[in-house]
């Protein structure tokens, strides 16, 4: 039943922010589609506005501010849902690997501004890292078929390895070439980064990401659970190991807008890691921690808003508590 109410209540508030996203999206159109979209956009501002009242802010009632809730909602459901299947898979870090490669992809933007005369944006340096992210997770996931070194060695070569790579691009670009970006903001993760169009990216992306999980559910959990009886039954085990993998690069790029590139693993690891105190299956694990991971954006955003505090590490610190209290839990029952 709480499982039930839980994921309704998750539901609703991801199809919010959905048609939050579309309305402001469509509120910048003329004629009667944006006349009418901007009717809609006015209330919902005005439903951040009564916020304000309540909580005793000047936050809320902004269209910036209610972006990155909006894409924070969905990533908190996109997080953990494919953090399930990688931690039982025992691939947890493979979410930190595809972030340090999400931090080269927003260094390649740098050079590619300054090589075309444009200053970076944050949407064009969130493109670049979404399509480096995905060419590293399928190199990744190349290298790990052809090597004989221990399953997480080639995890770790790339990630230190590319988050060099990152370092050394910025290091010698950001002197040399316009950027209108702070790139410690893609670090740390940072609300203010978060524009328009990246939220219409993020909804586009969470659309497509749950889409294929719902499509491919059986066959993940198959291949996840029993990998040699999926190859035995003929499965194309690389094939969906590989989608897992640039589903979740795809999911990293979008949750580094708030989260940062340091602090983005931890959405996929520690919701997973606190419904599996108390979940009695994988069904459970997934439902309990995609709601435990939308809680955790959700008040750790709108805590870091009201404090003034960094986006990612609020989020990051509500999630722990969420895991610590579900030990708390799991102790007192037994």
């Amino acid at each position: 039943m709480v499982r039930r109410i839980g994921l309704g209540m998750t539901g609703v508030v991801g199809l919010g922010a959905l048609v939050f996203i579309v309305l402001d999206w469509l509120q910048t159109f003329s004629g009667p589609v944006g006349t009418t979209a901007a009717v809609y956009h006015e209330q919902m501002l005005f439903l951040g506005a009564w916020i304000d009242v309540l909580l005793g802010t000047r936050s809320f009632q902004f269209a910036f501010t209610l972006r990155g809730i909006a894409v924070g909602a969905l990533i908190g459901i996109l997080g953990p849902l494919l953090g399930a299947f990688l931690v039982h898979r025992q691939m947890a870090l493979i979410g930190e690997t595809l972030a340090h490669t999400a931090f080269v992809g927003v260094a390649v933007g740098v050079m590619l501004a300054g090589v075309t005369g444009l200053a970076g944006t944050s949407d064009q340096l969130v493109v670049t890292a979404l399509i480096v992210s995905a060419l590293a997770a399928l190199g990744l996931q190349w290298l790990t078929a052809r090597t004989d070194s221990y399953g997480d060695v080639p995890i770790a070569i790339v990630l230190t390895g590319s988050f060099a790579v990152g370092t050394l691009l910025i290091s010698w670009g950001r002197d040399r070439f316009p950027v209108t970006v702070d790139i410690e903001e893609f670090l740390f993760g940072d609300l203010a980064i978060v524009t328009a169009g990246g939220t219409r990216l993020v909804a586009v992306l969470s659309i497509l990401v749950v889409g294929l999980v719902a499509i491919n559910y059986k066959q993940l959990l198959f291949v996840t659970f029993d990998e040699q009886a999926a190859a035995v039954s003929r499965l194309p085990v690389r094939w969906y190991t590989a989608l897992l993998i640039v589903l979740t690069a795809v999911v990293v790029v979008g949750a580094m807008q708030i989260l940062g590139v340091i602090l983005v693993a931890g959405l996929l690891v520690i919701p997973v890691a606190a419904a599996s105190q108390f979940a009695r299956s994988f069904r459970e694990v997934l439902a309990f921690s995609v709601i435990l991971g939308q809680l955790s954006v959700l008040i750790g955003v709108c805590v870091a808003i009201v404090a003034g505090l960094p986006s990612g590490g609020s989020v990051i610190v509500v999630a722990i508590l969420f895991h610590l209290a579900a030990i708390g839990l799991t102790r007192l029952r037994s």
